[in-house]
């Protein structure tokens, strides 16, 4: 790990690929172990708000269905580390073991993503697509924002998730992916954010 790095800055590569092979090279090799079925027992303590299956009822709340499960075990690893802070999730995570989240993020990556209904404004979409153009959004998100490895899917994501989201990495509220979307976010304006956020929901 530490030569690749060392070759990296010889090299002058990106800093988001890099940070990005540092997460895959740092993933645990227990991932492989998954449990989706123990997952699913586990799950039904998250169900009141991300939903039976990880179809979240609320714009608050993600959806966790067809996330990738590589994403799903890191935030879960975040949240109980204490990188990542969420007033409701810091106390559910508490208890968690590696397994737990190794299993839960099986699960949830294992179901079916189902629309959300949300009604984007055609404007706002074509503005954002602009706005994901211009970003280059899918040089990580990849085509339709179906997400990869530690890099989340958000398309078919709630609006209102995906818009705090946004907002929380450009006021620096959110900061446990190594600076790389606070760096994109500082540069877009509030109203930009809300068209990304419209165009992102409405792709399913």
């Amino acid at each position: 790990m530490a030569s690749f790095l060392q070759k990296s800055s010889t090299m002058n590569l990106n800093p988001l690929i890099v940070s990005i092979a540092a997460a895959v090279l740092s993933f645990p090799i227990g991932a492989s172990a998954q449990d989706a079925a123990a997952g699913k027992v586990k799950a039904e303590a998250c169900a009141a708000c991300h939903g039976a299956d990880g179809n979240s009822p609320a714009g608050a709340f993600p959806n966790l269905a067809g996330q990738t499960a590589r994403y799903l075990y890191i935030q879960l690893r975040d949240f109980k580390g204490g990188q990542r802070k969420n007033a409701m999730m810091t106390p559910v995570v508490a208890n968690l073991s590696k397994a737990d989240m190794f299993d839960l993020a099986a699960w949830y990556a294992s179901q079916p993503l189902k629309s959300t209904g949300f009604k984007a404004d055609p404007a706002k979409v074509a503005r954002g697509k602009k706005v994901s153009e211009d970003a280059l959004c899918t040089m990580c998100h990849l085509g339709g924002f179906a997400g990869q490895n530690e890099v989340p899917r958000v398309s078919g994501q709630h609006y209102e998730y995906i818009l705090a989201q946004l907002m929380a990495f450009k006021n620096k509220e959110r900061t446990n992916d190594a600076g790389n979307m606070q760096s994109v976010m500082r540069n877009i304006s509030d109203d930009d954010i809300e068209a990304l956020s419209h165009y992102i929901a409405d792709i399913n």
